[in-house]
């Protein structure tokens, strides 16, 4: 059952201070629901509100940020360490999908971030690599 039918009525509902930060949530949750299935027992909480991503998400976008972050000090992740970084979270999520073990939250989250750094790693070295043999440098 996904959060977004819990519907909050926005336009009766206008008492600030609560009315943005619920039309922000709302929205949130909206634009969010194309990439993520925003299960509840698979999302965290903060003040009653669910995050419009799973915990898994949560930690790829992490993840990803701090591969981000890691690039512009040219600091990258060798390539076999990225792959089983990503691997890792692959594994996390099949073994829950096949129902050999129901992964939790925390595991969740910190596999989604293996996998978020893993892959951004290899994105940003090939995309490197790529900007190099453009520019014959």
């Amino acid at each position: 059952m996904c959060a977004l039918t819990a519907e909050i009525n926005l336009k009766t509902d206008r008492h600030p201070p609560y009315y943005y930060s619920r039309l922000l949530w709302a929205k949130s949750m909206n634009a969010c629901s194309w990439g993520c299935h925003q299960i509840p027992e698979r999302s965290f909480f903060f003040k009653g509100y669910q995050f419009p991503v799973c915990a898994r998400c949560c930690g790829t976008i992490l993840g990803h940020s701090i591969a981000i972050f890691m690039s512009f000090f040219r600091h990258f992740i060798s390539i076999p360490v990225a792959i089983l970084m990503s691997v890792i979270m692959f594994f996390d999520w099949f073994i829950q999908y096949i129902g050999l073990k129901e992964s939790n939250n925390k595991r969740r989250f910190a596999t989604g971030i293996l996998g978020g750094l893993g892959t951004s790693s290899l994105y940003l070295r090939m995309l490197r690599i790529l900007v190099l043999k453009v520019f014959k440098r």
